[in-house]
């Protein structure tokens, strides 16, 4: 936003472009010196917010005399900047110049020049930044490859350990079924089940031995279904 025939729209554009090709810049002339300009940029900052398809608004007019930037000043190009709806950047005369549009813009360049480049990232930083991205994507895919390729090493080498035929795993599960005949018989419950008992003293100990025993002594007796408490009344052997 700025003259049609101004320097500074110049100067914009060729930054624009050698920034990012690709921008697409809509122009929305203003007189930016003397007394029709307050309305004429008030009016230029509205069409662009009625319009509706801008998403950033640089306000921009190249250097000269304090005279000649103080129709920024004026409170109605102020007002209009606070109210408007899309972002201002305000490139207002030199790097010394500073006016109340400046204060009340959403940022502040002191150069035209300087206000294109706040708008638009450079081409060349954001090549650079994707490239980047894609190489730490790239290193991330590589390290999951490496990591799944080798659990799946892992899993075939399980699979190498296991029997090869059917034969084999006839063998393993009839053993099996041995080892578990076996526990079952060293079971003591089972014991227990094919008529046998469990003698022990009070204090839990097993009585294997009548020389263990002693006349009054107190046992307890476990049966298959139950357990009984009996004294020792005599001692034969």
């Amino acid at each position: 936003m700025t003259a049609a025939t101004a320097a500074a729209w110049g100067d914009i554009q060729k930054t624009l472009s050698q920034r990012n090709p690709g921008i697409k810049v809509l122009f929305s002339p203003a007189t930016v010196q003397g007394k029709e300009a307050p309305s004429s940029i008030v009016k230029a900052i509205e069409r662009v917010n009625h319009n509706g398809r801008a998403e950033l608004i640089i306000l921009a007019r190249g250097g000269g005399a304090v005279e000649d930037l103080f129709c920024f000043n004026d409170e109605r190009i102020v007002r209009a900047i606070s109210e408007s709806s899309i972002p201002v950047i305000t490139g207002i005369g030199h790097q010394r110049d500073e006016t109340l549009a400046d204060l009340v813009a959403d940022i502040n360049a002191h150069t035209p020049t300087a206000a294109a480049e706040m708008a638009v990232p450079s081409y060349e930083v954001l090549r650079i930044e994707h490239q980047k991205r894609k190489e730490r994507l790239l290193a991330s895919v590589k390290q999951r490859l490496r990591y799944e390729s080798d659990q799946l090493a892992s899993l075939k080498n399980r699979l190498k350990n296991l029997p090869v035929n059917a034969t084999s795993l006839r063998e393993a599960k009839m053993k099996t079924v041995m080892l578990k005949q076996k526990l079952e018989a060293l079971d003591p419950h089972a014991v227990l089940e094919r008529g046998f008992s469990l003698v022990q003293q009070t204090d839990g100990e097993i009585i294997r031995e009548s020389e263990q025993l002693r006349e009054g002594q107190e046992l307890t007796i476990k049966l298959p279904q139950g357990t009984i408490k009996v004294k020792v009344t005599e001692i034969l052997s």
